[in-house]
């Protein structure tokens, strides 16, 4: 496993800081959202100097459909009109970051590579991450030069629910959702039902991380992962409750170089047809 392999896709706060003093072309990204559950704001008013503000739940999603999901991917040109706002471009690495586990960061980075970024990166720890390592933040709003980046779609792998479904028999299917939800059981009024595709392997998204937020290192992702069968040898997909978790470990496998398609409306699209069959309990049949 190299270093190299990693960095590919999770940079720490001390690369990022040395990317720039030795005059790398970097564009950083701040994620912002507000939690769905608590109603809290990720953001604190302060940033990464030159950070771009975006917004996890408007920026790098489509309003929910019955048929695609709580999440759908955004319309292209809409995105690429935000992405010029941004100063994006193609020559730049571009480095995500946001609050609170590179949870939304990891989704902005999946559709900005799948809108054909090639260099695209998340900051290993996040804001967390870079503020404990004592380097300098402002509050002062950044005003990118507005460019024009032409995004296309289809640049990273993706599945939809019947490919989901053959994969878990003939590859291998993680479901990124915390274990509570993959076994299923009562659900609330009004709430689709719990449990998970035929054949998926629990594979939680907030296990990618230590208890300081930042990725587990590459040795321990490799292991964790081969235990679940994604070792290289077959073909592996991703699903969540509506395509964020998975990004957070497609990004993990990535940064052990292991690619892996993901099911973008997951488990919110999934269930939206009642004939497809849902399972319930820990085992994966």
């Amino acid at each position: 496993m190299t270093d190299d392999l990693r960095k590919a896709a999770l940079l720490t706060p001390a690369e990022l800081r040395d990317m720039r003093e030795t005059g790398v072309d970097v564009t950083v990204i701040a994620v912002h959202s507000i939690n769905p559950y608590s109603g809290q704001p990720s953001f604190s008013g302060e940033r990464i100097e030159g950070a771009i503000d975006t917004q996890a739940y408007t920026d790098f999603q489509s309003p929910a459909t019955i048929e695609r999901g709580q999440r759908p991917l955004p319309d292209i040109s809409d995105l690429q009109e935000k992405a010029r706002a941004w100063g994006l471009r193609g020559e730049s690495t571009i480095v995500i970051y946001d609050a609170d586990r590179s949870m939304t960061a990891a989704r902005a980075w999946w559709v900005l590579r799948w809108a054909g970024l090639p260099d695209v990166r998340v900051l290993d720890g996040g804001f967390p991450a870079w503020r404990a390592a004592g380097f300098p933040v402002t509050s002062q709003v950044a005003t990118p030069a507005t460019s024009n980046i032409v995004l296309t779609t289809g640049h990273m792998d993706e599945i939809g629910a019947d490919e989901a479904l053959r994969l878990a028999v003939d590859g291998v299917l993680l479901d990124a959702r915390i274990r509570p939800n993959y076994i299923g059981g009562q659900s609330l009024a009004g709430q689709p039902p719990r449990g998970h595709i035929p054949h998926a392997i629990s594979a939680p998204a907030p296990d990618n991380v230590t208890d300081y937020g930042n990725f587990a290192d590459s040795a321990t992702l490799k292991e964790m992962y081969r235990a679940l069968g994604a070792d290289g040898r077959k073909p592996v997909g991703v699903y969540c409750g509506a395509g964020m978790s998975a990004a957070h470990t497609v990004l993990a496998l990535a940064a052990i170089g292991i690619n892996a398609a993901m099911y973008p409306g997951s488990w919110s699209a999934w269930v939206s047809d009642p004939a497809r069959p849902v399972v319930f309990g820990a085992d994966p049949a």
